[in-house]
């Protein structure tokens, strides 16, 4: 990864907006048997208009923390500890933890919306396109028309790049890059201050992989919001994220800015993080396939 070649978009922000969400020590337990702290102590500040990049490997809570944040967590898990508040724009800070009911219901997917992992799994299989943009529209906003809502879907995909005939399209007659775009569409649909993407480019190919980072680029730069980027690839968070935090077992070992976590990591995993990918530079090396003897077929 050369640092000189990150995002120029991410590099501009260098004073860093107000905050729009803040964590502070948030802890959350699966409540089997024995008990599980999947997340201990976190706290994340994320700032407007910022790409905040949380990276660690599978398992190690980066998810858990992602639905405690947005309050999406469902039994056994249960957030033991900790607050969470969203700034609002209009000046207003709401105690997302003691949201409860309408009050939840009006506040998700209006001032923080997610991108989850997996848009397979995540659209519905037996419903077009159109029916699934528009009842986000209808359950949050019943005051809209249907011609209001085909005009609305229509613009949503073609923000995110994805042709508004689709709109007819079920999930499956799709591909995996353009039922990501969907994904990232219905996440846009209510003008969130704060999208949270759970590894948004998992089981992509890399040129599909790119075409979607850049489109989440353009779409920040143009519109404002805030993103929290939860991926395992380190890499790819310093080339486009202005902080990084790095998760290790339910913990957050370090944050920083993006070039300074690249350039002088302080905790010994994150250096590891760092080290697990190969680099494009460097000596070549002999490359042995197990099991195969000297000079044989393979």
């Amino acid at each position: 990864m050369n640092a000189d070649s990150m995002n120029a978009n991410a590099r501009n922000v260098a004073v860093l907006g107000e905050p729009v969400l803040t964590a502070r020590n948030v802890s959350i337990e699966y409540e089997v048997d024995p008990p599980v702290k999947a997340v201990r102590g976190a706290s994340i500040t994320l700032h407007r208009g910022e790409i905040l990049g949380l990276a660690g490997e599978s398992g190690c809570g980066k998810t858990t923390l992602a639905y405690g944040l947005n309050r999406l967590l469902k039994a056994p898990a249960l957030m033991t500890g900790g607050d969470v508040v969203f700034h609002d724009a209009s000046g207003d800070d709401v105690d997302v933890v003691a949201l409860d009911g309408e009050a939840l219901r009006r506040f998700r997917w209006n001032k923080v919306s997610m991108v989850f992992q997996g848009s397979m799994n995540s659209l519905n299989p037996v419903m077009n396109v159109r029916k699934q943009l528009h009842d986000v529209f209808s359950t949050h906003r019943p005051e809209m028309r249907r011609a209001e809502r085909e005009a609305r879907s229509a613009e949503l995909l073609t923000l995110v790049g994805v042709d508004p005939t689709r709109l007819s399209s079920f999930p499956h007659e799709l591909s995996g890059g353009m039922r990501q775009r969907v994904m990232i569409a219905m996440a846009l649909a209510l003008d969130p201050q704060v999208m949270i993407m759970d590894e948004p480019t998992t089981a992509l190919d890399v040129v599909v992989q790119r075409g979607i980072i850049r489109e989440i680029m353009r779409l920040r730069e143009r519109l404002g919001f805030a993103v929290i980027f939860i991926t395992h690839d380190l890499p790819l968070l310093i080339e486009i994220s202005d902080r990084i935090a790095i998760m290790l077992d339910g913990e957050i070992i370090e944050q920083g800015d993006a070039e300074q976590i690249y350039r002088a990591p302080g905790h010994p995993y994150t250096r590891r993080l760092l080290s697990s990918f190969p680099s494009l530079r460097g000596e070549r090396g002999d490359f042995i396939r197990t099991g195969v003897a000297a000079g044989g077929a393979a």
